[in-house]
């Protein structure tokens, strides 16, 4: 699906788009259709292909956000994309904001997503007009209800969840082979229907406690009142009641977050500095202007460096190539032994295999071969075996070498191989009879399903004829690196944070290294993990003491792996680096194996070319 929509998408031109938009919201609402994981990933590549569309042909944008709109009601990653998108599109596209606005503002009251709500929140604050600026305002009040934000204990529930607790049944059933056994169950209650019609906004706040809803709820109800020439002194006095409930949530301090707890401070400075410009003139003439422009402002710049920082496909014609269609190769093998006058023999054939594939580079390709050529057996050995890998995405292929290091001759020998990790064998190696210091290659595919480091492990097996004797070599073991499947990929900030939050699988890894420097140090891991930096890189000669970057890469087989750099260069410590390198991925295989990669590589120096 991903490769049909790579192709689409550089096909798409102004005449075809309105028919590729079409074809894509009827793709995007089958996949709404459907409740799987596969179905999710598929509905994240149309809207990201929509988005695509809508940004090239600004005309099929007010189309195609209607429906994109309906997906800020799911609870998948999904929702965020798209508000981060109906941010973009309401910024970039001032006609279309008299639409999007009030459609926003229908669907908040089924948001379920706190950071989608804070999206539709600060929209509705930025780019609401003066003249829906008070229906706006009635509207967010009414999904937030009275003050102040008390969570009543209801007795009455709690009685009834006590009375309805599970009993057990028991009964007497007859088994496969015609005897009678005793079956205890458990029968519980029926489900009753949820008849809890508390707004999702103040569920958030009352009782998730999500401080950054609320601190986004008070600045937008803010804003919301200096779009209004004269201050309505009720609605004055209704949003200075909801910014000292936010203030006594804050000091609750009941958010179950580690990171909220941290800002708690900021809540309270936040919400104080709303109630300044409300109820004080000067503080309002001051800071109205600051307000009003300077999100939108900050909005415009990040966008545009958002899009300068994102790579630009080269367009095929751009590629100059190696070899043209019709240039001829001389295949020394087909010509006539007699040359014809004029005729010149090439009698490098290697030169000719280089015009043939575009490829001149010879020494590389042998240190890139002998660096997966593994020795199984010594040199002392009746027998000596060097196996030769090739990783194919999904499968490996083993050349294993084979020779006879004795004079007698060796019958039924076969190379009995098994493994470990997530790897299965599919073709096994045929039995073979090897003269006197005689030699022969075996093959043997091993199918891979998953990004996990593997061992492949086993035996050679022989009759010696000359004395009848079975004998028995074990082999070496062929450890299969991860970074043999790990492929550098990119994302957004929102999609990385969002996987962040999902995936469960997490391995810490503390930094141990001699490397002084905080660029070499991030070159160092990018380079040795095949990963991409999310992250701004420092400039050279840049005096900070602390580095945080974000690392992405994708596997062969679909897997996403998230890598975290935190390292700080402490003076108390001898100018070391110190931190943690934390792994995140939504299987088990891929952040242990990675994180072994980098416990191995982190503490070498890069070595210098």
């Amino acid at each position: 699906c991903q490769k049909v929509l790579e192709i689409t998408m550089d096909c798409v031109t102004a005449r075809n788009v309105h028919s590729v938009v079409t074809t894509l919201k009827r793709e995007l609402q089958k996949a709404l259709a459907e409740d799987s994981e596969k179905s999710v990933a598929v509905r994240h590549m149309l809207v990201e292909a929509i988005q695509e569309c809508a940004k090239k042909f600004p005309q099929v944008a007010e189309s195609v956000v209607g429906l994109l709109m309906e997906l800020l009601t799911t609870s998948d990653r999904t929702s965020l994309q798209v508000a981060m998108f109906v941010r973009a599109i309401v910024q970039e596209h001032p006609s279309l904001r008299a639409t999007l606005v009030p459609k926003l503002l229908d669907s908040l009251c089924d948001i379920i997503s706190p950071p989608v709500m804070c999206v539709a929140l600060w929209i509705l604050g930025e780019y609401t007009t003066p003249e829906d600026s008070a229906d706006t305002f009635d509207e967010i009040v009414k999904e937030v209800g009275s003050t102040p934000f008390v969570v009543a204990e209801d007795t009455k529930k709690s009685e009834s969840t006590e009375g309805e607790t599970p009993k057990i049944v028991t009964k007497n059933v007859v088994l496969a082979d015609g005897t009678y056994a005793t079956q205890s169950s458990y029968s519980s209650a029926k489900p009753v229907a949820a008849t809890d019609k508390t707004p999702k906004l103040r569920k958030m706040i009352v009782h998730q406690g999500d401080i950054f809803v609320a601190e986004t709820l008070a600045s937008s109800l803010t804003k919301l009142l200096l779009l209004t020439p004269t201050p309505d002194k009720k609605r004055v006095a209704k949003t200075v009641l909801i910014l000292c409930a936010i203030t006594k949530l804050a000091e609750s301090g009941s958010t179950p977050s580690v990171a909220q707890r941290s800002s708690l401070s900021d809540c309270q400075e936040r919400c104080s500095m709303c109630c300044r410009i409300l109820l004080d003139p000067k503080t309002r003439e001051l800071l109205q202007p600051i307000l009003l422009t300077d999100g939108k402002k900050q909005l415009s710049a990040y966008l545009k460096k958002l899009a300068e920082s994102q790579p630009k496909k080269k367009k095929a014609e751009d590629n100059v190539p190696t070899t043209q269609a019709d240039d001829m190769i001389h295949f020394r093998q087909l010509k006539s032994m007699t040359v014809s006058a004029g005729d010149v023999v090439d009698l490098d054939d290697g030169a000719d295999l280089a015009r043939a594939t575009g490829y001149n580079n010879s020494n590389s390709l042998w240190d890139q071969e002998s660096s997966h050529c593994y020795p199984l057996s010594g040199f002392a050995d009746p027998v000596y075996a060097e196996a030769l890998v090739t990783v194919h995405d999904y499968d490996i292929v083993l050349e294993i070498l084979v020779i006879n290091r004795t004079p007698n001759t060796l019958a039924d020998l076969s190379v009995e191989l098994s493994t470990m990790g997530d790897m299965k064998i599919v073709e096994r190696p045929q039995a073979h009879t090897i003269g006197p210091l005689d030699q022969t290659t075996i093959r043997a595919s091993i199918k891979v399903s998953s990004t996990e480091t593997g061992h492949i492990f086993g035996t050679i097996v022989y009759t010696d004829m000359s004395t009848q004797e079975q004998k028995l070599i074990h082999l070496n073991d062929i450890h299969m690196d991860i970074m043999d499947y790990i492929r550098p990929a990119s994302c957004s900030d929102e999609l990385f944070r969002g996987m962040w939050a999902e995936f469960e699988w997490e391995n810490k890894v503390a930094i141990a290294t001699s490397i002084t420097s905080l660029n070499e140090f991030l070159e160092h891991i990018v380079t040795s993990t095949k990963m991409k930096c999310l992250t701004d890189k420092p400039i050279k000669g840049d005096a900070s003491t602390f580095l945080a970057a974000n690392l992405y890469a994708r596997s062969v087989f679909g897997e996403d792996a998230l890598v975290n750099v935190s390292v700080e260069k402490k003076d108390d410590n001898d100018g070391k680096l110190a931190g943690y390198i934390r792994i995140r991925s939504k299987t088990q295989g891929i952040a242990l194996s990675l994180g072994d990669r980098i416990t191995s590589v982190q503490r070498g120096l890069p070595e210098k070319q």
